[in-house]
């Protein structure tokens, strides 16, 4: 399942996965090809760019709407124009600052990995639970047992002498050290008694709707193979649906034998009026518009509409220095920690590895008191 697929003239073509294959991709023509000869020679550039401007200058324009302006759907339904390359695409953006280029950059990492003798290829890979994401947060909650409280509105913080005093609706909870994992406007609220206007910025971080929609079909209702990750619909293609996950060919048990299951996003920062619409009215335009990309042949046997009203944190022009900016207020505050996937990325796997970075602080500060009990 690592074949991507990228719409172009209504066609799903796949990304290119060797060199052979991107000399021969009808993705980009011959002189968007050619033009990556220019890139070692392009310098950096002075100020904060957006994602847009930054892939423009390095690589072009082609390689922005067929290659880059999907992947930022696929990862943040966001703008291009808008997301910030530093905060957004930070190892990308890292290649430029330490190598002066994007193409020799990742040479030379690469020439690196093999000089060290060590694998070449993600280690990692694609992998979900046989019910779901969901599952992972179900295992975390058994653990925790009596000390997770759910339906549990925080109300406010207290600064004591001794640590923080939390009021929530169900009573007051004290502790030493307390962690903000809450979305943007939640901490600003949260904090704006301490910091005052200093958290208005908290409040400007844009979380666009997003919907999931689960499509379900006979085999043989659908013509495309189905035969990898997925299919991203770029904006010059003009059209509302962001993309699909073939996810029953990524994880086995998804579909009854002889069906299969696509999940479908809508929505995003440059659709947000689709949060408005009806569930019938998003089925109706994702079916519209994968129809022709995928062969759909008849109706789905199931549907099923997902909505998440605020969904994916956007990292626009600014937002670095927004985080600094609370950074530096926060330290008058001891005590207390921010945890949230609108700071140091918003996929799974930056929330896994955030939160055990944090995990592994806490437990330091806890071995250094137990030194005074």
């Amino acid at each position: 399942a690592n074949r991507r697929y990228v719409v172009r003239d209504g066609r799903a073509v796949a990304l290119p996965g060797s060199p052979l294959d991107f000399f021969t991709t009808p993705l980009f023509s011959p002189a968007a090809k050619f033009r990556l000869l220019a890139e070692p020679f392009i310098g950096r550039a002075a100020q904060e760019e957006s994602v847009a401007e930054f892939v423009r200058r390095r690589l072009g324009q082609e390689f922005l709407d067929w290659a880059i302006d999907p992947f930022v759907s696929g990862v943040y339904a966001g703008d291009p124009a808008r997301l910030s390359v530093r905060a957004a695409t930070a190892k990308v953006y890292a290649l430029e600052r330490e190598h002066g280029s994007l193409i020799l950059g990742a040479l030379k990492k690469a020439f690196k990995v093999r000089k060290a003798e060590v694998q070449t290829t993600p280690v990692g890979h694609m992998f979900s639970f046989d019910r779901g994401l969901g599952q992972l947060i179900a295992a975390l909650a058994a653990r925790l047992e009596d000390a997770l409280h759910l339906d549990t509105r925080v109300q406010g913080l207290q600064h004591t002498h001794d640590g923080w005093q939390v009021n929530t609706s169900q009573g007051a909870f004290v502790a030493q050290k307390v962690v903000l994992a809450v979305p943007a406007e939640v901490c600003a609220a949260l904090l704006e008694p301490f910091l005052g206007v200093r958290v208005q910025p908290l409040r400007e971080i844009p979380y666009p709707p997003v919907m999931s929609v689960a499509l379900g079909f006979r085999r043989e209702d659908v013509a495309h193979a189905l035969d990898g990750f997925g299919v991203l619909i770029p904006a010059k293609e003009q059209v509302t649906t962001l993309g699909a996950l073939f996810s029953s060919t990524l994880f086995p048990g998804r579909a009854p034998e002889g069906q299969v299951l696509l999940t479908v996003f809508i929505g995003g920062r440059r659709h947000e009026d689709v949060g408005a619409w009806t569930d019938e009215a998003v089925v109706a335009r994702v079916l519209a518009d994968l129809a022709p990309v995928l062969g759909l042949r008849a109706a789905p046997l199931m549907t099923h509409v997902q909505r998440w009203p605020r969904a994916i944190p956007q990292y626009e022009l600014g937002h670095l220095e927004r985080i600094a900016a609370l950074d530096e207020a926060m330290h008058k505050l001891e005590g207390l920690v921010i945890r949230a996937n609108w700071r140091d990325g918003v996929s799974v796997s930056d929330a896994i590895r955030n939160g055990l970075a944090l995990a592994s602080v806490m437990r330091d500060f806890s071995v250094q008191l137990s030194d005074f009990d």
